[in-house]
């Protein structure tokens, strides 16, 4: 809805005064001009997991899944409130997505210096401008999302309700400079600089570089034009991330391509996705246990995507992906050499097999609903999964079966 309908819609009902001399009311009509194009939208996502079996304490590690084994869950609330760009050659415009819910601490995007468990985050908040150079160069400076990746936070844009292990090594949000250009119809790119690997806002560097030293980033689409016939609108993508990951004095680069191809089947799209992330000089025994002598310690994923529209409301998507990192990459410890713990009761195996499939039926208006069933699988041997809370309780289970429904209505 528009923000400057909202305020008028007030005025009306006399709840706010609108003022009546004739500066007063120059004034208030340059505040309604300026927020005419400001829109407020967003969702509500909600979910019901069944990991089958007893004993679910330790989840697959993939991202936002930890603690809602076996219940009903609230995922989050997002709040986006946008003025985006015009067509006019010096555009400006802002955008700020609030979260609420647990999901919100997961991302972890608090303020550097503020504690977690809010239930509250800003995922991204940037002023966004144009400079007529060439086709148009923008700018967004603030917090924004990261440039790499097949899915993205926003769960009801991916093809499937549980996020892969691709994303769950990929960055999630930068505070820095993100620039942005269109080459031509077909090809774009993007470069920029920001403080760290993120997520957390006004994170910095530590150590000696803490002044200095910032993370690198550029990226590069290219979009099939529609002379390709049924490859029309097929996209490749590829991005690099180099910098300090705000843990630690390490540094970090993380590669990325992904492709999504338009099939001559009607409906039918496929796409794949490769991660891979290499951590330099992290301290051995701490960081990374099983680093190399130079202190270089790695992950990767590689994922492949088939979705296939049905019929206007009925969608069908099943994703296929493996994924590995040397030993306790991703932080923690595990007793039974099963891999890095990434939080606690979340296992990140050392190698993992994962087959997700989910029916999306779009029954009510403005809502998504989706059913899901989900298979992940240790490929170490080792037991990852399962098991009871505490420490005297390890994981017992090699196989991970989740059945999942999720409903968000968008507004």
């Amino acid at each position: 809805m528009k923000v400057n309908k909202w305020t008028v819609g007030l005025a009306a009902a006399g709840l706010i005064s609108v003022p009546i001399s004739s500066h007063a009311e120059e004034r208030m009509n340059q505040v309604w001009t300026a927020l005419s194009s400001t829109t407020i939208s967003g969702y509500v996502d909600t979910s019901a997991h069944w990991d089958l079996g007893s004993g679910n304490a330790n989840a697959p590690g993939y991202a936002f899944n930890s603690g809602k084994q076996d219940g009903f869950n609230l995922n989050v609330v997002k709040l986006t409130i946008e003025k985006p760009l015009d067509e006019s050659q010096w555009a400006a415009g802002y955008k700020v997505d609030l979260l609420f819910g647990p999901d919100a601490n997961a991302l972890s995007t608090q303020s550097s210096g503020l504690s977690t468990g809010s239930d509250f985050g800003v995922k991204q908040a940037y002023v966004i401008m144009r400079a007529p150079v060439g086709n148009g160069v923008d700018f967004k400076m603030g917090v924004f999302d990261t440039i790499i990746g097949y899915e993205v936070f926003e769960g009801p844009n991916n093809p499937n309700y549980t996020r892969s292990w691709g994303y769950t090594m990929e960055p999630t949000t930068h505070t820095g400079l993100l620039m942005s250009y269109r080459i031509n119809d077909s090809l774009s790119g993007s470069v920029g600089i920001a403080n760290t690997f993120g997520p957390t806002i006004n994170g910095r560097a530590f150590g000696g570089e803490n002044e200095s030293y910032k993370t690198y980033m550029a990226s590069l689409a290219f979009t099939a034009p529609e002379d390709w016939g049924a490859m029309a609108g097929s996209t490749l993508y590829a991005g690099v991330i180099n910098g300090n990951g705000g843990l630690s004095t390490y540094n970090q680069t993380h590669w990325y391509v992904g492709a999504t191809i338009a099939t001559p089947v009607e409906g039918l799209r496929v796409g794949v996705a490769y991660d891979y992330v290499n951590v330099h000089d992290a301290p051995t025994g701490s960081y990374a246990a099983d680093a190399t002598e130079d202190g270089n310690a790695w992950a990767n994923a590689i994922a492949l995507y088939t979705s296939f529209q049905a019929t206007e409301k009925l969608s069908l998507h099943v994703r296929g992906e493996y994924a590995s990192h040397a030993d306790k990459l991703l932080n923690g410890t595990d007793p039974d050499g099963a891999g890095a713990l990434v939080g606690p009761g979340q296992a990140f195996p050392g190698k993992v097999l994962s087959i997700t499939g989910t029916v999306q039926y779009d029954l009510w208006k403005n809502v998504l609903s989706r059913l899901e069933i989900r298979w992940d699988h240790s490929a170490t041997g080792n037991e990852a999964f399962g098991g009871d809370s505490g420490s005297t309780n390890p994981p017992n289970k090699i196989n991970n079966y989740l059945v999942a429904a999720n409903v968000v209505y968008k507004f």
